[in-house]
């Protein structure tokens, strides 16, 4: 149904588009297709659309200007302009966020969809979060890209299709770190900081998809992408990529520097969204965070939970709130009353602060109550983000005392997305009692 889709595509006949949707709609990335530019702006105008996917292949200059139309017809929207075309020339001075060389599978465009939506509802964020904390008399510093050459670590057998991608990616000016097996790569990862990890799948992927996982499990490497670089005949199915932490999958039958471009993209956008998240975490020192833990106190995540709630309408995104309260296990209340449970309280919210998107917003509710606030995600990815900051958290051991084994933290999660009609706050005691509910259970 056009009311559900997500991405306009803008091509003047099927030759690219007719694929690419079809492919996209499969993926829950629902499309609308618009032959000229009256007809997409207009599509602009009555739909919900999130990204937009132009066939920019013969160059045409209208369709270009088009591009330029849509960016600042938006509002206070940021809306992705992904192009389909040869790199170069009129296509590359372009207003698009990404230009990706055809052919296309429709899996590569959802993933780098994804990465892009995520970009913008950062950015956006950025600006709502200023203005929360401007109404409190402090001020945030503009985000501050490190202009350094983009850091990639690939990881891997020296194989010539790999050293070839080296090569590519060395050609658009990043700087490569070669290592040849899984531990070196931790060693590389501990040791320094990257922007984009390439995986060599090899004659298994077995080691490269543990690698991705082992990254997903850490709360320092938990949003550097990671490419699966893949031969032919050991390709992994996209749910599983998904499931593993994979941020794109790129076959050794794309030209290399193709792949190395949207390799160098991804890079460039964790890089954006490093400064955003370098540029939130001075405000820990605002004096209006939490002190234990530096996260949003509960009046200043009531704030800015308002103001999200009202740019719902100008920005047309979904917007989900979660809460997580520390489970009372048998072993709980002992700990609690010899303060260990206080005393790993710190450690918990910085954890939390690393391994929320940098668009989310979390904050401490109560001594044992955390929040969040999650733009441009629905209850279930709301729900999953949170189980996923839980699951990590409970890997790790706190201590207990001289004598006494570490102990382990659960959570009591709830999740809701704020329904039409409904404030975030109305959403939020949603959450709150779905998760005082999982603790009665």
């Amino acid at each position: 149904m056009l009311v559900n889709s997500r991405v306009l595509i803008l091509a003047k006949d099927d030759r690219l588009a007719g694929p690419l949707a079809e492919g996209l709609d499969k993926l829950d990335w629902k499309t609308v297709t618009a032959r000229g530019p009256h007809g997409a702006m207009a599509v602009l105008d009555d739909l919900q659309i999130e990204a937009v996917v132009i066939d920019a292949s013969d160059g045409d200059l209208e369709i270009l200007a088009t591009a330029a139309k849509m960016k600042t017809a938006y509002g206070a929207r940021r809306l992705p302009i992904l192009a389909l075309g040869e790199p170069g020339g009129a296509v590359q001075s372009g207003p698009f966020d990404l230009v990706m060389t055809p052919p296309v599978h429709a899996s590569q465009v959802a993933m780098r969809l994804e990465a892009m939506v995520r970009l913008a509802v950062a950015e956006e964020e950025f600006e709502l979060r200023a203005k929360t904390f401007s109404d409190r008399g402090r001020r945030l510093d503009e985000p501050e890209v490190d202009p350094s050459p983009l850091q990639i670590l690939t990881v891997g057998e020296p194989a010539p299709k790999f050293l070839a991608l080296s090569h590519a990616l060395r050609d658009l000016g990043a700087e490569t770190t070669g290592a040849f097996t899984a531990y070196t790569a931790f060693d590389y990862l501990h040791e320094r900081s990257f922007d984009a990890v390439v995986l060599w799948a090899g004659e298994m992927h077995a080691e490269a998809l543990s690698i991705a996982s082992g990254m997903r499990r850490n709360t320092r490497l938990f949003h550097v992408p990671t490419i699966l670089y893949q031969r032919t005949g050991t390709e992994v199915g996209r749910s599983e990529g998904h499931n593993r932490g994979l941020s794109d999958m790129a076959s050794a039958e794309t030209p290399e520097i193709e792949t190395a471009r949207r390799v160098v993209g991804l890079a460039r956008a964790y890089r954006r969204e490093t400064a955003i998240r370098r540029a939130l975490d001075r405000a820990k020192s605002s004096g209006l965070m939490d002190a234990a833990t530096g996260l949003f106190t509960r009046d200043l995540f009531a704030a800015h939970l308002s103001r999200l709630s009202k740019a719902l309408a100008a920005r047309h995104r979904p917007l989900s709130v979660a809460v997580l309260r520390i489970a009372d296990r048998p072993e709980a209340a002992k700990l609690r009353a010899d303060g260990w449970i206080d005393r790993a309280i710190p450690q918990i919210g910085s954890m939390i602060s690393r391994l929320v998107r940098a668009e989310d917003t979390a904050a401490r509710l109560a001594p044992d109550v955390f929040a969040l606030a999650l733009p441009a995600a629905t209850q279930a990815a709301a729900k999953t983000a949170a189980e996923r900051i839980a699951a990590v958290i409970a890997c790790t051991a706190f201590d207990a005392g001289e004598g006494q084994p570490p102990f382990t933290i659960g959570f009591d999660i709830g999740a809701a997305e704020v329904a039409p009609g409904e404030n975030a706050a109305q959403a939020l005691e949603r959450a709150a009692a779905k998760a005082m509910m999982r603790k009665a259970g």
